[in-house]
């Protein structure tokens, strides 16, 4: 059996970063190494609270760092309190206070360290806004010498009828900073993207979260308590009864990679303008007429298909498990 893979995340809690994460550490294949916050689904002070909260709960012995309160360019968003609630756990009834303390690393910092230490090993998984990964790239570029792979649930290429979910063409993780996602998408090292075209068919509905109730232990139970204002979004917004499995998507990914479809191609994000945060592929070799934008820059890896019952089997099948079980 080979060892389990050394992962990093970069999240901003966050109820699916909540499932996420608890996939993680409870995946026998994974050695989670550290969790890195940063500003998104709410303020960094409140995703850094609920990250340490979290890791307490779960009982995650890996380092958490604080990270970037605020893009590299453009200004704050607002928080997703309509999605995530409040306290960007849905509104739990407990107060949200652990005990544990922080790294006093700064996130960049931490991942920076963690790639060093172990080189050629890391896997980053970035599930919300790449500040951190850009700073981190800006501090030291040699990063992309030494990072394994890095796995971004962001971005929406249109296929499938999956456009953007906060424009016609934008994703939330890089609309809230699109400089950041565009220094990540086009640095040399080797970036896989699960977008909206993936995770918009991965749909946890109400028998799935039952079975995570049931099944789940004292994990599960909560995850689906902390899902209930995040599903009551859904229902609302788009019309569907559960939630869709963004972030344990990207999760799954880099488990079991085989589950995804993918075409390659260098990326790019725009920056200003009416498409704003849009995330472009040059796919298939072709050389444009205008292509300065894309010159030189590496091939990237874009999901553009998923066997979703079998991710989303995996997951429930991984909850279910004792942490070391065989998932």
């Amino acid at each position: 059996m080979p060892p389990p893979k050394k992962v990093l995340l970069d999240t901003d809690p966050g109820v699916d970063d909540a499932m996420a994460l608890a996939f993680l550490h409870r995946h026998a294949a994974v050695n989670l190494l550290g969790i890195t916050t940063v500003f998104g689904n709410a303020e960094v002070e409140v995703t850094t609270r609920n990250a340490l909260y979290l890791a307490e709960r779960f009982g995650i012995g890996a380092p958490v760092a604080r990270g970037a309160a605020l893009p590299l360019v453009r200004p704050l968003r607002g928080a997703a309190a309509q999605v995530h609630g409040d306290d960007g756990l849905g509104n739990l009834q407990d107060p949200i206070a652990p005990a544990r303390p922080l790294d006093p690393r700064p996130a960049h910092r931490l991942i920076i360290d963690t790639v060093r230490a172990h080189p050629g090993e890391v896997t980053l998984v970035a599930v919300g806004p790449l500040t951190n990964l850009a700073l981190a790239l800006s501090e030291e570029p040699a990063l992309t010498q030494i990072v394994r792979e890095v796995v971004v649930m962001g971005g929406a290429f249109g296929t499938h009828g999956h456009g953007g979910n906060v424009s016609p063409v934008a994703e939330a993780n890089v609309m809230c900073d699109p400089h950041a996602a565009d220094a990540v998408f086009t640095a040399p090292w080797p970036v896989t993207i699960v977008g909206l075209d993936v995770t918009h068919e991965v749909l946890m509905d109400s028998a799935a979260f039952e079975r995570l109730r049931a099944e789940g232990g004292e994990e599960g139970a909560f995850l689906f308590e902390a899902s209930r204002h995040y599903v009551d979004f859904y229902r609302r917004a788009v019309g569907v009864a559960g939630c869709f499995m963004h972030d344990a998507s990207a999760a799954a990914c880099v488990l079991v990679p085989e589950l995804f479809t993918t075409r390659r191609g260098p990326l790019r994000v725009v920056c200003e303008g009416i498409a704003l945060g849009q995330t472009i592929q040059s796919a298939g070799g072709r050389r444009w007429s205008h292509g300065e934008a894309w010159a030189g820059l590496p091939a990237q890896q874009v999901c553009t298909a998923v066997q979703a019952d079998a991710v989303l089997e995996l997951f429930l099948r991984t909850l279910r498990r004792p942490r070391g079980g065989q998932a």
